[in-house]
């Protein structure tokens, strides 16, 4: 009988465990080659999108942050190396590019040869400059741990910085657990978010100084020889025949289990879309598909201007196409306007009791970013009740799992404790 007790709480203990453990997995990455919907076919009178061979792709208006195309852009996928723009955006807000950085045993461990480096020295010392440079251009995998550890005090505190910012952006895909991208199972995100924080970079004023560089000379430093490098991405380099103009950066990744992924930004006539390609076997695929979506995006949409604030809609489509509803946010009120049900903008109304200024307010991205308080526009107009199923859906936040591991642990003891109190008792 005590045994047929104590084996029952040994079980009970180990389910609870597991149970708990099982909440800081990665929350639904797929990695077996099944392509997402395009869930963007089925708005009505939206023009008709390529054929997309990326497993998840989204595009979106760089501006406003309206999702023109849709293929899973909400599904989990590994980041891979476009993790280095979260890396980068941290830490250009944080450091100066005069900034000298020495190479310790956290940045030199990463070079290998299976890993994108320049091969940077114990004690070797470069400008923060430099270092984004090699991060950016090169991906080099050391760079980024040893910026991490120098922004953050140590890399972990980086890394939770980035967490930080990828919550105020309004990520809900999204976990980091290291600042290069390398592989791990509860290092994700998503298409959309992505995209979201590719958007954040291209308000950076010193970020779009880095990513109009395709090439950079690290100067000699005390260990080494002068480094020359050259952009990865093909839809910058002139050279390549996957070259696109009007793309004014980007970045690629690659994993085992990411495969081939890419982040990339085009301009042209004042109108700026980003692009997130994910999970393909080759690049040329995710450059076919990035120029693919582009060139939609220019031949099938247009600008028109709502009270101040510029739109993207279908070409043709007039303000009297489009319908509307409010929305209450920090309170302020949101006029959002839609085509066929699909978000395309919103204006903040004007509040009848300020005072008038002496000049009219424009509205600019960086209002309507602050003003959407990190979340963006298009996730605003869902209903609360979506919002709370997608909480439900998307798993938890690190605090609530290490508590759930913690209660896990203790459920186990308490079962323990209360089964020799009952053999003590009889």
């Amino acid at each position: 009988m005590k045994n047929r007790i104590y084996r029952i709480a040994a079980a009970l203990s180990v389910a609870a465990l597991l149970v708990s453990s099982a909440t800081v997995q990665a929350a639904g990455v797929t990695t077996n080659g099944t392509p997402a919907a395009v869930a963007t076919d089925s708005v009505q009178n939206w023009p008709t999108a390529p054929a997309v061979a990326s497993e998840t792709a989204v595009l979106i208006d760089a501006d406003t942050g309206a999702v023109l195309y849709d293929k899973g852009m909400d599904e989990y996928r590994y980041p891979a190396s476009t993790t280095k723009l979260m890396t980068l955006l941290v830490a250009i807000e944080n450091s100066s590019p005069k900034d000298s950085v020495t190479f310790t045993e956290t940045g030199i461990r990463d070079v290998s040869w299976d890993s994108s480096n320049i091969n940077a020295q114990l004690g070797e010392t470069m400008t923060m400059k430099d270092c984004w440079m090699a991060a950016y251009i090169q991906s080099a995998n050391e760079v980024c741990a040893q910026i991490a550890e120098y922004v953050g005090g140590s890399e972990a505190n980086f890394v939770e910085m980035m967490n930080q910012k990828a919550k105020e952006l309004g990520c809900t895909h999204t976990h980091f657990v290291n600042a290069s991208g390398l592989p791990d199972e509860n290092h994700y995100s998503s298409a959309h978010d992505l995209a979201k924080i590719m958007r954040a970079c291209l308000k950076n004023k010193r970020f779009r100084q880095v990513m109009k560089c395709t090439s950079y000379k690290i100067p000699a430093t005390n260990t080494s020889q002068a480094r020359s490098l050259h952009t990865h991405l093909p839809l910058m380099a002139q050279e390549s025949d996957l070259y696109y103009e009007g793309c004014i950066g980007g970045k690629t990744g690659f994993a085992t289990e990411a495969q081939h992924t890419m982040v990339a930004a085009a301009e042209r006539n004042g109108r700026t879309y980003i692009v997130v390609t994910m999970r393909d076997a080759e690049l040329g695929t995710n450059c076919t598909d990035s120029r693919a979506l582009f060139d939609y995006a220019f031949d099938n949409f247009d600008s028109i201007d709502i009270n101040g604030t510029q739109m993207t809609v279908p070409k043709g489509v007039t303000v009297n196409d489009l319908t509307t509803d409010t929305a209450e946010r920090n309170g302020k009120t949101l006029n959002r306007y839609y085509y066929s049900g699909q978000f395309v903008g919103y204006v903040v109304q004007a509040d009848p009791t300020a005072t008038p200024s002496p000049e009219p307010e424009t509205q600019t991205a960086e209002t309507t970013e602050s003003t959407d308080s990190g979340t963006s526009a298009e996730e605003d107009r869902k209903s609360m009740t979506q919002q709370l199923e997608e909480i439900r859906s998307e798993g938890m936040s690190s605090s609530m799992r290490t508590l759930l591991i913690a209660m896990g642990v203790m459920a186990g003891i308490l079962v323990i404790l209360l089964i020799a109190l009952y053999i003590k008792n009889g």
